[in-house]
């Protein structure tokens, strides 16, 4: 068979990666001694690749995330307080599936935000449905949703989220209502799907920022006794450094 036609064939039944396998197996020597089980089981591998690529790729859209950040890049070296092992164990998104939460506190210019996206895209790579948000912009979304009727379809999309990032959370206190609606999305998530939390604010301080004592207790006794917690420490990456 013409490796032309079978190449449109492919294509048009939607097997990209099974096209671009055989094309590149086709012209390769080694390959040409293989059985078909073996070339088989190559092409499968070519089209299971690209379908995670593009699934992945995907839901990076939909999850809007801040930073085009990634797992492998962080670098430990940093005098920041960050726990090495930690982060790994975070990176396998097992915490994810066990439906626990992060929070991540320090001061700006530590990369807690690039952080929280790297360990977003990387559960996007394990096709874990994810959403970024920074909270002030949540909350006005939100306010929004209040006056045009959209507040539970708002509420339904977030909470479709495996995974939510609420990034930037503070020093603001919240008004009743923002913490009303904080109490929502932490309620539907409950046990059902994990948080990253960013603040500049150090966790001990968050039952002031809700400020409603009743609803303070609600939300943090859902957020804080299942969460692993990074709290970084150190001079802002965004300080220019003294040349050599």
């Amino acid at each position: 068979m013409l490796a032309h036609p079978t190449l449109e064939q492919l294509h048009a039944l939607g097997l990209h990666g099974l096209a671009k396998g055989f094309k590149e197996i086709e012209h390769n020597a080694e390959a040409r001694g293989l059985d078909h089980a073996e070339w088989l089981g190559l092409l499968l591998e070519y089209e299971t690749t690209l379908r995670r690529q593009k699934q992945s790729e995907t839901r990076a859209r939909a999850a809007r995330l801040r930073h085009h950040a990634s797992v492998e890049d962080v670098n430990y070296q940093i005098p920041r307080g960050l726990d090495r092992a930690l982060f790994l164990k975070l990176a396998a998104c097992d915490w994810i599936a066990e439906r626990r939460n992060l929070l991540v506190t320090g001061a700006a210019g530590l990369g807690k935000s690039w952080l929280a996206c790297a360990l977003g895209h990387k559960a996007c790579r394990e096709n874990i449905p994810v959403l970024y948000t920074r909270v002030p912009r949540l909350f006005a979304d939100l306010a929004i949703a209040h006056g045009d009727a959209r507040y539970p379809r708002l509420l339904r999309t977030i909470a479709r989220a495996k995974l939510l990032i609420l990034d930037d959370w503070g020093p603001e206190a919240l008004t009743p209502e923002q913490a009303r609606d904080l109490l929502e999305i932490i309620e539907d998530r409950y046990d059902k799907g994990s948080l990253i939390i960013t603040s500049q604010v150090p966790v001990d301080r968050w039952h002031d920022m809700i400020g409603i004592p009743t609803l303070a207790d609600a939300i943090l006794d859902r957020v804080i006794h299942n969460a692993y917690r990074i709290d970084l420490a150190g001079e802002s990456l965004r300080k220019p450094r003294p040349s050599a």
